[in-house]
C-alpha cells in the first residue's frame, strides 16, 4: 500500500516565485511554479491572444482567477471558463487546448493523482 505524502502547513506569497516564459503557437503564457513530489501547483497568466501550440492529454483542476479562456477539445466542444469557475479532467479523458481573446490568470493543480 502506498503511504500518503505530508505536506506542512504553509503559505505562498506569489510576489516571490519566479516567472518562466512560455511561447504559445499565438501570445505567451507566464508561470509560476510550485513543485512537490508527484504534483505542482501553478499561477499561469495568458497574454491576450494566446493559443497554446499543443494538445494536452494531461489532467488539471483549473480554476480562473480572471480574465477567461476557452478550452477547445480534440472532439471539437469548446468550454468557457470564465473568472470563478473550475474544470477538472483526468489524464488521458480528452485531448484539450487552450485560448484566449483577451487574457486570463489561473490557478493549476496538476499531477499523478489524476492519472487513470
Amino acid at each position: 500500500m502506498t503511504q500518503p505524502f505530508i505536506i506542512p502547513f504553509q503559505t505562498t506569497d506569489w510576489s516571490t516565485i519566479p516567472i518562466t516564459e512560455h511561447p504559445g503557437e499565438t501570445g505567451k503564457a507566464f508561470w509560476q511554479t510550485l513543485q512537490f513530489e508527484g504534483f505542482r501547483i501553478r499561477m499561469v497568466e495568458y497574454t491576450p491572444g494566446y493559443k497554446a501550440d499543443y494538445w494536452g492529454e494531461k489532467g488539471r483542476i483549473i480554476s480562473c482567477v480572471s480574465g477567461e479562456m476557452t478550452s477547445e477539445l480534440g472532439d471539437k466542444r469548446a468550454f468557457v471558463l470564465k473568472q470563478g469557475m473550475t474544470y477538472v479532467v483526468t489524464d488521458e479523458a480528452s485531448s484539450h487546448r487552450s485560448t484566449t481573446d483577451g487574457g486570463a490568470k489561473l490557478f493549476i493543480i496538476d499531477g499523478d493523482f489524476l492519472k487513470k
